[in-house]
């Protein structure tokens, strides 16, 4: 039998991470992978998703070509190939974890992992042993009673990445970040689109704000959005799709080509022998201190399948301090309240912290302030004026307690936020270091000027 020091179930962007830091800090140590290295986010999420984007906003971009004083000749897309090259971008990122495998000498173990007690794992009848094992094995769409997926007529985000016919009609089923990305995609792409939501606005852990302006943005580009429903049922027996919507004001029947299924993921927790081990599980989450360490010594877990935020770079965050606390490094706990959340739609979505809603319940008393990008230089110079920075902050400390951005290229632009509040900036800091002109980031210094009234170009 193999003996590791560390070994990591599952490759994804927590998985991988977790085993390259492990090496670094001189661990002998495998990873278990059942299908592709990367796991999900770099074959069929983050990245190709990333790539698919791309080819809608530049596709987009040639549309309005005259916008920018330019002459396109009848643009067109090729949907096939469209695909293709997210596949291949998601090929190459696969083969650069390859790479990275072997350039820190880390055994790749392809099988299907399940733990076993003793500190033991069994890969396809061979078994392994290490003194501490990470559980790192993601998520998967989540699949409601109401809205079986078949593959086919009714798809989860897998299947939407790698269709061999573009559909004329799509509903899209739930509005959080994988919902509107799709929804934006294949609009710019030309297929109809209705986005069916349960909440009362779309991408609803947004700030209000953020979600009335992408509402505005998508109905802008032609999505149906529908708010406060909920598809009941689906007919697939025809040629496309039926689905009973109910709303407000009663059922509604919507007809498509396809319904993606978009309402949020399951954590890969069946089979892998969680109960053989005997370790505690509250629903599809595995328990864990803030150090990862499972209720059994030697075990531990991070990424989706913990109660923590679903994201990659949470994934990735916790699974390096999982292995610098094993090693016997001073770390502190995760700060949950200070993770960034993205969405890359057009226009884009970035978060962190409260938002204003948030920040009136916990009894602060705030300063709010917003700058449009219609009031940006380089908004208007790109011709991308959708959006506004919005910041968030106690009128008391001057703490930074959020900050919400909607428009172009916001996603790269949420991180001066996220290291502000990390280092505990105040308002009146943030005002004083000087930013860029004329650049989109700009115009979170102008927001934090307009929240203490101190704003130039508004």
């Amino acid at each position: 039998m193999s003996k590791y020091d560390i070994i990591v179930l599952g490759s994804g962007p927590g998985g991988y991470v977790t085993a390259i830091r492990a090496s670094q800090l001189g661990f002998k140590t495998a990873i278990v992978e059942k299908e592709s290295l990367g796991g999900v986010c770099l074959n069929w999420g983050c990245i190709p998703t990333k790539a698919l984007l791309k080819s809608a906003q530049v596709f987009e971009y040639l549309k309005h070509a005259e916008d920018y004083g330019l002459k396109v000749k009848d643009a067109e897309h090729d949907f096939d190939a469209v695909v293709k090259r997210s596949r291949g971008v998601a090929e190459g990122m696969s083969n650069g974890v390859k790479f990275l495998m072997k350039k820190n000498k880390i055994d790749v173990i392809e099988g299907f992992g399940k733990l076993k007690a003793g500190k033991k794992i069994d890969v396809d009848g061979t078994e392994y042993s290490a003194d501490h094992i990470i559980v790192a094995t993601g998520a998967r769409s989540r699949e409601l009673p109401s809205l079986p997926q078949d593959g086919k007529k009714v798809i989860g985000y897998r299947q939407a990445m790698t269709l061999e016919k573009q559909p004329k009609k799509m509903i899209v089923v739930g509005s959080g970040a994988i919902g509107v990305e799709f929804a934006y995609f294949y609009n710019s792409m030309g297929t109809e689109v209705t986005i069916v939501e349960y909440m009362d606005k779309i991408v609803p852990v947004e700030d209000d704000e953020v979600s009335k302006q992408l509402e505005r943005s998508f109905k802008k580009s032609g999505i149906k959005i529908m708010t406060s429903s909920e598809v009941t049922s689906v007919d697939t027996s025809g040629d496309g799709v039926k689905a009973t919507v109910k709303t407000k004001k009663g059922e509604e029947t919507l007809e498509a080509d396809i319904v993606l299924s978009a309402v949020g993921i399951k954590s890969n927790i069946e089979n892998i022998g969680l109960e053989d081990v005997g370790i505690a599980v509250d629903r599809d989450k595995i328990l864990v201190n803030d150090y990862y360490q499972t209720n059994i010594p030697g075990y531990y877990a991070i990424g989706d399948v913990t109660p923590g935020q679903a994201l990659a770079h949470v994934a990735s965050a916790e699974g390096i301090l999982c292995v610098e606390k094993i090693a016997g490094m001073h770390v502190e706990a995760l700060d949950y309240g200070n993770i960034p959340g993205c969405t890359y739609c057009t226009p884009e979505v970035a978060s962190v912290g409260l938002t204003e809603a948030q920040a009136k319940e916990k009894g602060y008393d705030i300063k709010v302030g917003k700058f449009p990008f219609s009031a940006s230089g380089k908004a208007s110079a790109g011709g991308n004026k959708d959006g506004f920075v919005k910041v968030i902050f106690d009128a008391k400390y001057g703490e930074w307690l959020g900050c919400h951005m909607i428009g172009a290229g916001v996603t790269d632009m949420i991180a001066e936020a996220v290291l502000g509040r990390k280092l505990e900036t105040t308002g009146h800091e943030v005002l004083k270091a000087v930013h860029p002109h004329p650049t989109m980031s700009e115009a979170v210094m102008e927001a934090v000027a307009a929240a203490y009234d101190e704003v130039i170009h508004l």
